[in-house]
């Protein structure tokens, strides 16, 4: 009541002053002051724009009503120590307090080696997940979810192929835009993942509400988790986190993210210690407007190879392309170095790398052979595991001719794949040419090609053969034969012992039936 008078007070007192220093005439009066007149206070700028009596009748004024009044948020003058105070706070989930997170802070406070390799890791990217998160206004302690998923390793690849630091499956990353093509792999890039990372988590939380049960849709599946709730909607249980059935790695995974959540929060309690991360960007973009080996980019920038894969780790192959990776990341202080130095770069070409594509399927040394190149350094730099051969249309990496000058198309950069199939066997047999048989119709008739056929038999393309004669071919072999099937005496004496087995197992078959 006290401050509604006060408001009251201060509100009349200004509107009366400046009611003082109006002329009789009104306000347009050009009458001088008096001498002697008070020290005259200027009026607000609220108060200036009420109507005067020369635009109509005065509005009367009100008390302001303090309660009523829009809040504002008070700005900590202080700014954060360093990044770890800053995620402390933005902290915005409610905190999980059961024996599993006791278990997990247990767990990490007795390895503090790892939890400090882990934190040391996250240097480079956690700066930029924090102003993510900021600007959308999101749980600050998101920011350490990488560390339960990959111990924020870019490069981690999972058992189910989930790739990268926020562990995207394939399908998933493709609906949020993620390209994985035979030259880079989204789902391990820094800006690309976290951007839809915080798009998938924003989307869960919009589905269901609350930050424990998004983390686990984003771990389990937003389907499981629907269909887990429902489940207990109709056996009229609770729906929280804690009350669903869900599997071991889902039921550990929130505990997991609060035991480091309350490890940041008070690293002394649990023997840990946490690397210093100062409040401020790690890197910044740097436009690439030519192809360049990764190699060549990391000399220019002065920065260690092995520094410059962890900040570009979507990066396949040894080479950038342009068309498809116009950016790539740098330390900030080597980002202007890089620039300079790439200026005055005279050391020939930036890309001694280009694509080829695969005009027909062939057998991978037969592929090599043709660009030039060893079959060995051929398989590692494409990336094809023994045993297998190119299907046509493949974007194969192949050196770059001194003479070409041209980049790698855009369509090819961001669309180019690798394509494999199992590589057949070839045996060697002979066969009895036909009355005018020729090499072509040899070639046609066993689906080969016809410089092979030449080649076998040392013949020109062109050459027939006589009648009889034996030509040399190489033919897939034929498939092994499968076991035969029992006979009928067989089977009739093993069907009471498969009676008996059925007998004793009955329920287990039935249910490895369904």
């Amino acid at each position: 009541m006290k401050n509604r008078l006060l408001a009251a007070c201060m509100v009349a007192l200004l509107w009366l002053t400046g009611c003082a220093n109006i002329a009789p005439g009104g306000p347009s009066s050009t009458a001088a002051p008096h001498e002697g007149d008070a020290l005259t206070l200027q009026p607000s700028q609220e108060i200036s724009r009420l109507p005067t009596r020369a635009s109509g009748p005065r509005v009367p004024l009100t008390p302001v009503d303090t309660l009523a009044s829009p809040s504002r948020a008070v700005v900590p003058l202080a700014p954060p120590v360093d990044l770890w105070d800053r995620i402390r706070r933005g902290y915005a989930m409610p905190d999980l307090d059961n024996d599993l997170v006791h278990d997990r802070e247990q767990w990490y406070a007795s390895r503090p080696d790892y939890i400090y390799r882990m934190t040391e890791r996250s240097k480079k990217y956690l700066f930029h997940i924090v102003e993510e998160l900021e600007l959308r206004n999101m749980p600050t302690e998101l920011a350490l979810l990488p560390f339960v998923e990959s111990a924020f390793n870019p490069q981690a690849v999972s058992g189910a192929k989930a790739a990268g630091m926020w562990q995207f499956m394939p399908a998933t990353g493709k609906y949020f835009e993620l390209k994985q093509n035979a030259f880079r792999d989204d789902r391990r890039d820094v800006l690309a993942s976290t951007r839809a990372a915080l798009d998938y988590l924003q989307k869960l939380y919009g589905m269901f509400g609350d930050w424990h049960l998004a983390l686990a849709a984003y771990n389990w599946g937003e389907g499981s988790v629907t269909r887990s709730i429902a489940k207990n909607q109709r056996s009229g249980m609770a729906t929280g986190y804690t009350d669903l059935n869900m599997p071991m790695e889902t039921r550990f995974y929130v505990p997991k993210l609060q035991a480091i959540k309350n490890i940041v929060s008070r690293p002394d309690a649990f023997n840990s210690r946490l690397p210093l991360i100062e409040n401020h960007p790690y890197f910044q973009t740097v436009t690439i407007h030519r192809d360049i080996d990764v190699a060549l980019a990391a000399k220019l920038a002065e920065v260690p190879l092995d520094d410059f894969k962890a900040l570009n780790p979507s990066l396949n192959r040894p080479v950038i392309m342009a068309a498809g990776t116009p950016q790539v990341l740098l330390p900030w202080d080597n980002a202007e170095i890089f620039q300079s130095n790439l200026e005055s770069f005279g050391g020939g070409r930036l890309a001694s790398w280009t694509v080829w594509i695969a005009p027909t399927t062939m057998r991978t040394a037969d592929a090599a052979k043709r660009v030039g190149m060893s079959e060995a350094d051929f398989r590692a730099v494409n990336a094809i595991p023994p045993k297998f051969m190119v299907k046509a249309g493949s974007s194969l990496l192949v050196p770059r001719a001194n003479n070409v000058s041209q980049d790698v198309a855009p369509t090819v950069a961001d669309n180019g794949q690798v394509s494999l199939a199992p590589e057949i066997v070839l045996k060697r047999t002979v066969v009895k040419a036909a009355k005018g048989e020729t090499v072509a119709s040899l070639a046609r008739k066993y689906k080969v090609a016809a410089d092979q056929v030449a080649q076998w038999n040392k013949v020109a393309q062109s050459a027939a053969f006589k009648p009889g004669q034996q030509v040399v071919m190489f033919l897939p072999a034929p498939p092994a034969r499968r076991a035969a099937a029992p006979t009928r005496t067989a089977a009739r004496k093993t069907a009471p012992v498969q009676r008996t087995a059925v007998a004793k197992k009955g329920p287990a078959t039935r249910l490895a039936k369904r």
